[in-house]
């Protein structure tokens, strides 16, 4: 009984693991005029700057922006320290 219970405690923190909320800053472009932002956004999946890039070049793209930089990826933790900096693009991507 020990072990099941050892078992299911171990499955459920891993599994509270792999849901943790991951976030990506990064810098964009917009062509003619030029046109530059820096923002926040929230990204699926495994929390890697090679798979925030894949998402947001996508998202970004949809809306007639390029990608230009992952500055980095991180947890909640990192939200308010970056806010005012993204301005109107916090989350919005």
């Amino acid at each position: 009984m020990k072990q099941i219970t050892l078992t299911l405690a171990l499955i459920m923190a891993l599994a509270g693991t792999a849901q943790a909320q991951c976030f990506a800053d990064y810098k964009a472009k917009q062509d003619d005029p030029l046109r530059l932002h820096y923002g926040v956004a929230q990204v699926s999946g495994a929390c890697t700057a090679g798979n925030a890039t894949g998402q947001l070049r996508s998202r970004l793209a949809a809306q007639g922006w390029t990608l230009l930089q992952v500055q980095s990826v991180f947890g909640p933790e990192g939200l308010d320290q970056r806010k005012a900096s993204a301005g109107q693009y916090y989350l919005r991507f």
